[in-house]
This record gives C-alpha cells, structure tokens and sequence, in this order.
C-alpha cells in the first residue's frame, strides 16, 4: 500500500492523505472545493465549486500517475439535490469515460462546500 500526498492539491483538513494505491487502483479521499494556494473555499455557486473540486481531484490523481480517464467509480455528495442539474453539467464534460457513480445529497459538507467527490481509479500501466 502506498501513501499518496499532492502539493497541487489543498492540504487535508484531517488526519487522512489525499489518496492510497493498493493493488494497483487508486482510492482518493473525498475533494471539496478548496483553493490550494489559500486554503479557502472557492466562492460561487456549484458549478464553479464543482469545477474547483474536480481540479483537485484530477491533482490528486496525477500525484498518484493516473488521470480521470482511469477513474471507474466516484461518489458525489451534494447538499441540495436541487444543484443536481448544475452539477451534472460540470460533471459530464471532466468524466467523459461515464465511470460508475453515486450521487447522494447530505446535510452538510466541511467548510460549507456544496459539493464534494471521492473517486476510485486504475493506475496508469504501460500496455504496449
């Protein structure tokens, strides 16, 4: 198992890494939409937090030497099921390779972000 920490992606706000390899798929802990140079939840509405979030995420994955084409399942959480148009929007245009997917809304999420998304992935293996 190994350990996963990205300096392009904001610093954990808990006792947990930003992601961990084990037998060759990537399990990301969950990103919310954080500007990495401030620390500080990005203002807008969802789709410019969900635009935030999936830029994190894709650092997340690149630290670890994949991308969001190897992803194969992610959980979105939202905290108002009333976004969820919005943020499929966003959403469709970064996972174009349709991975598996749940979507729940919950009461609230850390830092007041209105969105947030784990994601597991393959790691990138050279095939030729």
């Amino acid at each position: 198992m190994k350990t996963i920490i990205s300096n392009e992606a904001p610093a954990a706000i808990g006792p947990y890494s930003h992601a961990v390899i084990a037998g060759g798929t990537i399990f990301t802990s969950g990103q919310i939409p954080i500007l990495p140079a401030t620390g500080e939840l990005i203002e807008g509405g969802v789709k410019e937090q969900a635009e935030q979030v999936i830029k994190n995420l894709k650092a997340v994955l690149a630290s670890a030497g994949s991308d969001l084409d190897r992803v194969v399942k992610t959980t979105c959480f939202l905290t108002d099921m009333a976004d969820f148009a919005a943020f499929n929007e966003v959403y469709a245009a970064h996972f174009t390779g349709k991975p598996a997917r749940s979507c729940v809304a919950v009461r609230a999420l850390p830092k007041g972000a209105l969105v947030e998304i784990e994601a597991i992935a393959e790691e990138k293996i050279n095939r030729d």
